[in-house]
């Protein structure tokens, strides 16, 4: 069955219902991802927020695949790469032209000395 996202608030419900069918739950998802089950229900709460990276590991671990379409009203609005503007003709575009002085260099400070941060658990995934 095909879902269309057209808005990123639409992610939540249906990762979940993916999830479901698939007969997992929070903590399975985590294991087959190789984190703890809180980073995942973060993920799963909020998943406009991660990475495109995270989110096709999830889709790969549910068996879900991405398919882009063009939309009919957009399809003769194609912008080709050898049309389009170069990054500096649009920098100079929209970029407003300002007379500020340039930074004077400044002495580096002493630094306190450093406490030792308490290491945060980094999931690597």
């Amino acid at each position: 069955m095909g879902y269309q996202v057209k808005t990123l608030s639409q992610l939540r419900p249906i990762l979940l219902g993916f999830r479901k069918a698939a007969g997992l739950t929070q903590a399975a998802m985590a294991a087959h991802l190789g984190v703890t089950q809180q980073t995942y229900a973060q993920l799963e709460a909020n998943p406009a927020a991660v990475s495109v990276e995270r989110l096709f590991k999830v889709m790969r671990v549910l068996g879900v695949n991405l398919m882009l379409t063009r939309t009919a009203e957009n399809a003769g609005n194609v912008v080709y790469p050898q049309d389009a503007p170069s990054k500096t003709a649009l920098a100079e575009e929209h970029m407003p032209e300002y007379n500020v002085p340039k930074p004077t260099a400044r002495k580096k400070s002493p630094t306190p000395a450093k406490r030792a941060a308490a290491a945060k658990k980094r999931e690597n995934w």
